[in-house]
């Protein structure tokens, strides 16, 4: 991956950056994903996470972390990719990888944001609630297209195996159809 200032590979810089955006005032959000398959939905959401603050910090799950929670086929784009598509969103000011081992709400605790933008269906309100220990406000914002990156692959898959079934289809018909006249 090329050298890009907005991307940032571990943590360790992140204290010394947090501190000079508080000292310039700036409202920080926070939010994170995985960000597999950079679609429309994504732009939207980050775009609406950008109008509440000055700078918007964005978390990229690893390789390994999706692995681990989507399973084998995922994800479908390299990180280093990830990161770079996400960096080149005109709402992004840095992208900020996150791994698998990193403790729990590592990120989150480490940037405080201001105002930290999460998925519904990521957080219950328990959680929610335990998030607001660590960040001055929590928005919870809908998805932003109408199919999630999952769903899409879903739906390729499904339509493929639809033309792997009919080619088989045909294929055993012929092969009885053979049988048959034997």
């Amino acid at each position: 991956m090329k050298t890009n200032r907005k991307i940032i590979l571990d943590y360790k810089s992140l204290p010394a950056l947090i501190k000079k955006l508080r000292t310039e005032n700036k409202k920080i959000v926070l939010t994170q994903g995985s960000w597999d398959m950079v679609h429309v939905g994504h732009a939207r959401y980050l775009q609406k996470a950008k109008n509440f603050g000055d700078i918007l910090i964005v978390g990229v799950d690893s390789d390994e972390k999706i692995r681990h929670r989507k399973g084998l086929g995922r994800p479908v784009v390299p990180q280093d990719e990830r990161l770079e598509m996400i960096s080149h969103l005109g709402a992004v000011d840095y992208v900020v990888l996150k791994e698998l081992n990193s403790p729990k709400w590592q990120l989150i605790k480490t940037i405080k944001p201001d105002v930290l933008i999460v998925i519904k269906e990521n957080y219950k309100e328990d959680k929610i609630k335990e998030l607001k220990k660590y960040c001055k406000k929590v928005v919870i914002s809908p998805r932003m297209a109408t199919t999630s990156t999952s769903a899409k692959l879903r739906s390729v898959q499904i339509g493929e195996a639809k033309k792997i079934e009919t080619k088989l289809t045909k294929a055993i018909q012929e092969v009885l159809k053979e049988f048959s006249t034997v």
